[in-house]
C-alpha cells in the first residue's frame, strides 16, 4: 500500500529525469494530473497523457530537456507530507531560487503554481517545489 502517492510521483519523475528518459508512467489520480498540468504550464515538462486501463488509468508524463540534452528539472522536493501539512497564504508564498523555481499548491481553485496562485490571490497547501 502506498502512503504518499505524490512523493511517489515526484520520485518517479526525478529518477527518469536523471536517466534522461523521455516518458515516465505512473498510476493516475486527479492530484497527479493537476500537478502534471501545473508542471506543463510552467514549462518543466512537454506534456502528459492519461491512458485508460481495464482496472485503473495510467498517467504518462513526457519529460523535457534542453537542446544540448541538459536537464530542465534540476530538482523536485516534497514539502507537505501526510504527517506534516504545510499551508501558506498568498502573502507568505515562498520563492524558490528567488523566483527561478516554482511551488505547486493545492488551492480551492485546484492545483496551481505559485505564480498562478499569486495572480488569483489564493493560498493553500504547498505540495512541492520544482527548480
Amino acid at each position: 500500500m502506498m502512503t504518499d502517492p505524490i512523493a511517489d510521483m515526484l520520485t518517479r519523475i526525478r529518477n527518469a529525469n536523471s536517466m534522461h528518459r523521455r516518458v515516465v508512467s505512473m498510476p493516475a489520480t486527479r492530484i497527479k494530473v493537476g500537478i502534471a498540468q501545473a508542471l506543463k504550464d510552467e514549462g518543466y515538462i512537454e506534456g502528459y497523457q492519461v491512458v485508460a486501463g481495464k482496472r485503473a488509468s495510467r498517467l504518462d508524463v513526457s519529460l523535457r530537456y534542453g537542446p544540448e540534452g541538459e536537464l530542465v528539472i534540476r530538482g523536485l522536493e516534497r514539502v507537505s507530507t501526510p504527517g506534516r501539512r504545510v499551508y501558506s497564504g498568498v502573502q507568505d508564498l515562498p520563492q524558490v531560487l528567488r523566483g527561478l523555481g516554482t511551488c505547486i499548491l493545492s488551492t480551492p481553485n485546484g492545483i496551481l503554481s505559485d505564480r498562478a496562485a499569486r495572480e488569483g490571490q489564493v493560498g493553500g497547501e504547498i505540495l512541492c517545489k520544482v527548480w
